[in-house]
Formats: structure tokens, C-alpha cells, sequence
């Protein structure tokens, strides 16, 4: 694999007592530009701007998730795979920190998720506990509703068909369910399942959960948990998408399981931070987890995954790296090297043969092209206003 290894100087940290805590000089965000508006309400989107990216299907969204108010940058994609900023918008919503956290002020994968079947992009508002609904046309959005997240802080959202579930971190964490109806979400209070996590954990960034998404067929909810219990919960689902009233749970004691893809229809590659390894599931229909294969990356915090085909995207927060792995028949890993991003390596997204990777310690997204045998080249960057230690990053 390429490595690049550009503006890596990093003052990191350490993985204590199995949590993945990337110990970084914080610095401040940036002030948004506009302040969050009270209630929902449409983004007015200039004209000529909508007109542009009404012919452009290729964009890449951002979220700052800035304490001053949450915004959403949104990046017009060219044929090489560079960005250029199209428009930046409020969110309606606040952003939040959680205790000891530097690059990654929600700890999580999944913060802002885009919905291919409706055309909406749902961004989580975790100092305000709300979600944020966008109608999106290209690079162009336009804020539909801002909606509770049915619990607190807000730190990740999946969507399978007309169903979609948030992942609320704080007081024992929770999962809210909704339905998606007339370019809205509807919320259906009997799918809140309390997680009974211990809300006096710390440092709060690695004893809070990580992620829910859906398994590849949408039968199943996963959720991670990191160094909160150090398991992977598993929730059944209804026809009509509502989940079992208690998860399956898959313990994996000291490995701090922070972030996953799918990569199959029951099968995930799941990220564990407190040992820097991306391991691969068969998930069970009775929700246990079958390890299938295990790849160390040998890098410093490794906590979030991208996916592009057979070929998987570690970040790695502490080694301001992007580890490569292939994923082959029956979840055999082999890694591919890694790549130098810029410092405070978090989320990531692939889309047509290119990776974009938010670097929390700067608020720079870095641009890549994927080659086919897996290496990454640097073709670009941005800064995204604003931006240092969000998280969320989604591609139409």
C-alpha cells in the first residue's frame, strides 16, 4: 500500500485497562457561522447553488458536530474523486463533547448516515438530543425535521428500508426506533430498549456505546458497546421492524468493541479498539457472534471502518493511519499496510473507488483514491469550518 505519511507529529496516547483513549492536545472548534435554529424549519438553499446540484448525484457530507451549532458541510464530488465545498448547513441542533475526548467528541461510527432509498440524510445532534432530517438533491439539502432521539446524546444512526434506529450514549444509553414515512421519521416509542449501562463509567469517551446498524438482510440490530461492558448486543427484529425486548449478548472481555460494516447478509468486520484488531462475524440467527477471521493492524487506537467491496478501511486515532485489510471467502482478512493520514484519524467513507477520511485533531477531511489492489493515494484535502472533532461522514 502507498504510504504517504504527511503531517503525522502526533501527542497520543494510550489504550489503559482496555480502553482505546487517544490522549490529544485539544483544540477548540471553531465557531459555527450561524446559530442553530430553536425549532425545524427549512434551509433556504440559494437558487443558482440548487439548480447546479440538482444535475450532480456525486456529494460527501460532513458533520462538525459543533458545541455552537451542529452543521453539515456538503462537498460536490469531481470525477477525480477531489471535493469542493457546495453549501454548509445548520443541522437545527447543537453538538456534544463527551468527557475526555480530544479528536472524537461523540465516539462513534455512524453519526451521520445517508438513506439511499429515500434520499435523506439523517444527522445526530448529540448536545441537544435530536436528530436532524435532510431531503437531499445532489450536494444540496433542505432541513425536513428535527426530531427527538428518544433519550441522551445522540451518537449514531442506521436505516434499513423503512426503519431506522439511534444509538443514545448517556444515562445508561438506550436505542430509539422510527418509521419512515413522507420524508419524515415517525417515532415509535415501544422500540426504546433501555441497554442498563453503567452511566458512572469513565473516562466517558470509552464507557459510552459505539454504533448501531443493521445486519446485510435488516433482520438484525447490532450495537457495540465499547469499554462500557465489552459486548456486542444483538437485537431480533419484527416483520414490522420492531425489536426483541432483550439482546443477545456477545461478551468480549478487554477488547473494547467500537465500530463494524456489514459485509454479508449475516455477516459483520467489527472493529476492537482496546486490542487494534478488525475481526470478522458470522452473526447467528439466534444473535451470536462466530468469529470467522482476525487481523491485528499493529497501529495505536484503532476504532472506526470503512468498507469499499472486499477491501476494508481502519482508522486509526492514535497512529494518524488508515490500515487496509481484503475480506475474502468466509472472512478471511489480509491486511494491506497502512497509509499516514492527518493527525487524529476518525470516520470514514467510501464511495467510487475513493476514501474520505475525517481527521478529528484538525477538521481536515483527506481525500484518497483506491487503487485495485488496495493502496490508497493522496489526492486532495479539506478543512471543513469548524469541523475539529466531529464526527459523521456520509456519501450519496
Amino acid at each position: 500500500m502507498t504510504k504517504t505519511f504527511r503531517r503525522t507529529s502526533l501527542s497520543v496516547a494510550a489504550l489503559a485497562a482496555g480502553s482505546a483513549a487517544v490522549a490529544l492536545t485539544a483544540v477548540p472548534a471553531n465557531a459555527a457561522t450561524t446559530s442553530p435554529a430553536a425549532t425545524a424549519g427549512a434551509t433556504t438553499v440559494p437558487a443558482a447553488l440548487a439548480a447546479h446540484n440538482a444535475d450532480s448525484s456525486d456529494a460527501v457530507f460532513v458533520q462538525t458536530d459543533n458545541t455552537a451549532g451542529n452543521q453539515v458541510a456538503a462537498y460536490r464530488r469531481a470525477a477525480d474523486g477531489t471535493l469542493t465545498l457546495a453549501h454548509t448547513y445548520d443541522t437545527g441542533g447543537l453538538g456534544g463533547v463527551l468527557s475526555g475526548s480530544a479528536v472524537d467528541h461523540t465516539a462513534s461510527q455512524g453519526a451521520l448516515t445517508y438513506d439511499a432509498e429515500h434520499h435523506l440524510l439523517y444527522a445526530v445532534n448529540a448536545g441537544s438530543n435530536t436528530v436532524s432530517v435532510f431531503a437531499v438533491h445532489g450536494a444540496a439539502l433542505t432541513l425536513r425535521q428535527v426530531v427527538s432521539s428518544g433519550g441522551t446524546f445522540p451518537v449514531s444512526v442506521t436505516v434499513h428500508r423503512d426503519t431506522v434506529y439511534v444509538l443514545n450514549a448517556e444515562n445508561g444509553a438506550s436505542v430509539q426506533g422510527y418509521r419512515v414515512a413522507g420524508g419524515r421519521l415517525e417515532i415509535k416509542k415501544d422500540w426504546n430498549r433501555q441497554l442498563g449501562l453503567d452511566a458512572s463509567g469513565t473516562p466517558q469517551f470509552t464507557h459510552t456505546p459505539g454504533q448501531v446498524g443493521f445486519t446485510g438482510d435488516g433482520r438484525q440490530l447490532v450495537v457495540t458497546t465499547k469499554a462500557a461492558s465489552n459486548d456486542v448486543l444483538v437485537y431480533r427484529l419484527g416483520p414490522d421492524g420492531s425489536p426483541s425486548a432483550s439482546p443477545t449478548v456477545n461478551a468480549f472481555p478487554g477488547t473494547v468493541p467500537f465500530a463494524f460494516v456489514a459485509t454479508g447478509r449475516h455477516e459483520i468486520a467489527l472493529v476492537q479498539a482496546g486490542t487494534s484488531t478488525v475481526v470478522s462475524y458470522r452473526v447467528d440467527t439466534d444473535g451470536t457472534l462466530t468469529q470467522q477471521s482476525a487481523y491485528a493492524t499493529g497501529q495505536a487506537a484503532t476504532c472506526w471502518i470503512a468498507r469499499d467491496g472486499d477491501l476494508l478501511f481502519a482508522s486509526n486515532a492514535g497512529s494518524a493511519t488508515e490500515t487496509g485489510v481484503r475480506i475474502g471467502a468466509h472472512g478471511a482478512l489480509t491486511g494491506l499496510g497502512n497509509t499516514g493520514t492527518d493527525k487524529g484519524t476518525v470516520d470514514a467513507a467510501a464511495v467510487g473507488h475513493n476514501l474520505y477520511v475525517q481527521a478529528g485533531g484538525t477538521g481536515v477531511v483527506d481525500e484518497y483514491s483506491i487503487a485495485a489492489d488496495g493502496s490508497l493515494t493522496e489526492i486532495g484535502a479539506v478543512t471543513v469550518a469548524g469541523g475539529v472533532g466531529g464526527e459523521g461522514i456520509a456519501t450519496n
